[in-house]
């Protein structure tokens, strides 16, 4: 497992998710814009603190836009701020 320096683990997972849950509600915030893309969606996560940016280089290795849409977030409490192409949107979940 991954080792983030402001997680609250219990058993192993994250147990808040307080950072995506914030980073979600901007960037969907954005999305609504017919002009979003990912360069977008990083210009605005580069001005949350609370992105952990080589864990987020590492979630996104195989990203692939034509496949996969938008690139999600790991953050530094070890929640993932994770875009949901079905729905459209970023969503908080826990990291693994």
């Amino acid at each position: 497992m991954e080792q983030y320096p402001n997680a609250k683990y219990e058993k192993g997972t994250c147990t808040t998710m307080d950072d995506a849950r914030r980073l979600a509600a901007a960037l969907n915030a954005l999305v609504k814009d017919t002009q979003f893309s990912n360069l977008k969606a990083r210009g605005a996560a580069r001005q949350d603190p609370a992105v952990n940016w080589p864990a987020t280089k590492r979630l996104n290795e195989d990203f692939n836009p034509e496949v996969d849409g938008f690139e999600s977030f790991a953050m530094n409490d070890g929640s993932i701020c994770a875009w949901k192409p079905g729905q459209f949107r970023y969503a908080a979940q826990r990291g693994s």
